[in-house]
């Protein structure tokens, strides 16, 4: 009975404070910035087959080609296409110079590697890259060589787009990505100082 009666008596308060708790949620929701659907403004379309996808990127002028290796309950994955690969700057640049596909780590769908040869999803992110931890972004050059690579998830959009101009202007054959961003904010705070 007492149970009853403490009940009863919040039911006021509750009445309360449910329409301003879902104002709240409403605004909430109106601030968030959705974005563009990554599966439609980032990636790109495939049958799968990496050694044609090769001569498009060099027929259309590209840098090369980035894969995403992924798989369905990484919160990882899910974290990049919902903060980072949904910018449009973001999709905009890396479309711009770059094939983007991605690749489930367990996957059984065929494909066909770099050089021609058929394999499962799940096979060539395995056996020819190694690939146990997602998300894996990985670079290639239009030879179908490995250039870079960066397993995990971005701090944010802004780091990602560091890691595309990493790979575009060719930074990756003369450092590594982390030396890359500590000089990349150097000349950022110079140029701050500066000022």
């Amino acid at each position: 009975m007492p149970l009853i009666r403490a009940l009863a008596a919040l039911k006021p308060l509750a009445v309360l404070l449910i329409p301003i708790l879902l104002l709240g949620l409403l605004a909430g929701s109106a601030l968030a910035d959705p974005g563009r659907d990554p599966g439609q403004y980032f990636f790109h379309q495939t049958f799968g087959d990496f050694s044609e996808e090769l001569e498009t990127a060099r027929d259309e002028g590209k840098t090369g080609i980035l894969l995403m290796f992924e798989m369905d309950e990484c919160p990882f994955c899910h974290r990049m296409k919902s903060r980072v690969l949904n910018q449009p700057e973001v999709q905009d640049f890396f479309r711009e110079h770059f094939l983007i596909f991605p690749v489930d780590v367990e996957g059984d769908i065929e494909v066909v590697d770099f050089a021609g040869n058929p394999d499962t999803q799940k096979d060539f992110a395995l056996k020819q890259f190694r690939v146990r931890a997602t998300p894996v972004f990985a670079f290639f050059d239009l030879e179908g060589n490995l250039v870079a690579r960066y397993t995990g998830a971005t701090r944010d959009s802004e780091e990602f787009m560091l890691l595309g101009q990493y790979v575009v202007e060719g930074a990756y054959q003369e450092t590594t990505f982390t030396k890359y961003k500590r000089a990349k904010r150097d000349a950022e705070q110079q140029a701050a100082l500066s000022q």
